[in-house]
């Protein structure tokens, strides 16, 4: 039972009372970079998942083998490996995705948030609940990486997924998209948005 309850936390308390970006205020840069628009966030986030919960497994696998002193070096080599998988099956598949991410992907490797989780995590547990704090933690990333972005392509541009969803009748009425939200700024301030609201919400989680 202590096992079940520690594998279920390590699988949902990412997601928001140990929030990696909102609560230990982690992966703020990619945050900035990829949620102009909703598709390349939504990709960005399930390659962080894929990546961390694979890298997670790995580490686990082989902690015991791992010279102290090479570790990290040996963490990077392993994220590294599973980012350039990534990148080839999207330029394979979502080329057009991969474009617009450009370099972020290859920035997963320094994404501290995976670092961070294979050293604190996957360097002290066993493969699978690794696995289960790799999905929760890049889960955790990519739903505040999907609401950021679903604000500001919605008010920037006034689309989703590139779909318009403003009605061009609001146009005509003197509606105009509000063209800050697309800039890196407001990603910053809609991101401080949700954590005030988190930390209102969770008052044990106030200083």
């Amino acid at each position: 039972m202590a096992t079940e309850n520690k594998n279920l936390s390590a699988l949902l308390n990412p997601l928001s009372k140990d929030n990696p970006v909102i609560v230990q205020i982690l992966g703020i840069c990619s945050c900035l970079a990829v949620t102009a628009k909703l598709e390349p966030a939504c990709v960005m986030g399930i390659s962080v998942i894929a990546v961390l919960a694979f890298a997670n497994v790995i580490i686990s696998l082989i902690r015991n083998t791992i010279p102290t002193n090479i570790r990290i070096i040996v963490q990077l080599v392993v994220v590294a490996g599973l980012v350039v998988i990534v990148n080839q099956l999207l330029i394979a598949y979502q080329y057009d995705v991969s474009k617009q991410l450009s370099v972020f992907v290859s920035l997963i490797v320094t994404n501290c948030i995976l670092m961070g989780r294979l050293e604190a995590f996957a360097m002290g547990n066993k493969p699978w609940p690794s696995f289960l704090d790799g999905i929760g933690n890049g889960a955790g990333y990519a739903i505040i990486l999907i609401i950021v972005a679903f604000f500001r392509e919605l008010l920037g541009s006034g689309t989703l997924w590139g779909v318009q969803v403003i009605p061009q009748s609001w146009y005509e009425l003197g509606y105009a998209n509000n063209g800050l939200m697309i800039l890196p700024p407001m990603a910053l301030i809609v991101t401080g948005c949700i954590i005030w609201v988190h930390r209102s919400v969770n008052k044990d989680l106030q200083e």
